[in-house]
């Protein structure tokens, strides 16, 4: 079976992120990147990027939507146009992208690693093999569009690669991580995100040695003759199904559910585990996508807390209770723990959503939020930490409020609170 440390229906959505929103993206996303390599290092970083549920909750905290498919090549574009610029500073590069820019990944690495003093062609190996295994040895009726390869310094790597099945309208996200990587075809995945479609041919699965071994047997076979005997065993049906060419990337030929191609062991998508994660099909975020408690001990934080506890950041002019309740979210984007990451809609609470979901993007508290972040960073760099240790506080007292009270949030009164001061608070739509 496919192990996964998460997975999540991801809807396709069609349009574009407008400029006023990905410029804010690849600065607030650049800044929760450099927050984490400052605490953590550069490993934890990719770590983070290798965990599918994590990845969501980053995605709906930069204002995108909190669900869809949208989510992978925004986030990752911010960070490329973020990263890359501080490459330097940061020891990471991004590369890759999605269509024509993933196929300029193996030069991009030859690069990187002539620069750096690593293995290119190891490197090259890797992209082109976490490739292979999810749009071949994985067949899953997704056809790769995206792969994006992050790399630090020291040659650690995570990639983040997405599929696309047009007939069923959803994607796949799939996360690897060189982090105790043992074997690209056995067992590789740290995570894949997607619509569980049913059972599906998974060659990579441990389980799967011995039919690996099989097809090799089987491939050195005269083709005529596998045909005939496939065609005696299932029907001529089955011998058309494997003519189909896996390499075709467009609607009229994408895989429908009910057509999936499966061997004579068939291994089904496990689900047992905590790291699991069903995206729904409705845009709008409703209570059920929230856990309510956490989002109220977020507002609880923000409106009814102390304020002695984030004096420092409270000297900040203009920084009132509505940017406290966007930078506890961001707080917990850098602190939180992985078991906090199971509702990535909640996240949306922070920035909103392009579309108007949960409510419209408030710029005035978006750039707040970038602005505290980023002086708090530098002011670090420094060796002034009043900033950072306040940025941290919120996470920790969002979570001592959880825990000692019952701060379950009002879902629709905060809706409406939101929806009530978004002009107030530069509220803005991708179709203003």
């Amino acid at each position: 079976m496919i192990k996964r440390s998460g997975h999540a229906d991801l809807p396709l959505h069609t349009g574009i992120v407008p400029r006023w929103l990905a410029d804010r993206m690849k600065l607030l996303g650049t800044e929760i990147a450099e927050a984490l390599i400052i605490n953590y290092g550069k490993k934890e970083f990719l770590t983070r990027l290798s965990d599918p549920l994590w990845f969501q909750s980053l995605g709906a905290v930069l204002g995108m939507d909190w669900h869809s498919s949208g989510i992978t090549t925004s986030v990752m574009n911010a960070l490329k146009r973020g990263i890359n610029e501080r490459a330097g500073d940061f020891g990471l590069y991004v590369c890759g992208g999605r269509g024509k820019y993933s196929r300029q990944t193996p030069d991009e690495l030859l690069s990187l690693a002539d620069d750096a003093g690593l293995d290119g062609n190891a490197l090259v190996k890797a992209s082109k093999l976490t490739a292979k295994v999810d749009g071949t040895a994985v067949q899953d009726g997704f056809q790769l569009y995206m792969h994006n390869f992050v790399i630090s310094s020291e040659g650690d790597w995570v990639v983040v690669q997405q599929g696309m099945n047009p007939l069923a309208k959803t994607a796949r996200r799939y996360h690897w991580s060189s982090e105790n990587l043992r074997s690209f075809v056995d067992a590789p995945h740290t995570g894949v995100t997607g619509e569980n479609q049913g059972r599906i041919l998974n060659l990579t699965d441990s389980n799967a040695k011995e039919t690996r071994g099989t097809i090799l047997t089987i491939s050195n076979e005269n083709p005529d003759k596998m045909m005939k005997e496939i065609a005696k065993i299932s029907g001529q049906d089955f011998a058309r199904q494997l003519e189909f060419d896996f390499s075709e990337e467009n609607e009229k030929n994408a895989l429908a559910p009910s057509q999936l191609l499966t061997a004579p062991n068939e291994f089904e998508v496990s689900l047992r585990n905590d790291r699991n994660l069903v995206m729904p099909a409705h845009h709008e975020v409703r209570a059920e996508d929230v856990d309510l408690k956490r989002l109220g001990s977020v507002l609880a934080t923000a409106y009814t807390a102390n304020n002695k506890d984030f004096e420092s950041l409270l000297l900040t002019p203009g920084l009132g209770p509505r940017t406290l309740q966007s930078l506890t979210l961001v707080s917990e984007i850098i602190y939180g723990t992985p078991a906090r990451f199971t509702d990535p809609a909640r996240f949306s609470f922070a920035h909103g959503g392009k579309d108007g979901h949960p409510f419209p993007v408030p710029l005035k508290i978006y750039d707040e939020s970038i602005r505290v972040l980023g002086d708090a960073i530098e002011k670090s760099k420094l060796g002034y930490n009043d900033k950072s240790e306040c940025l941290r506080r919120l996470d920790t007292t969002a979570r001592q409020i959880e825990a000692n009270c019952e701060p379950m949030a009002d879902f629709d009164k905060a809706l409406e609170y939101e929806k009530a001061h978004s002009k107030e608070w530069g509220g803005r739509t991708c179709s203003d």
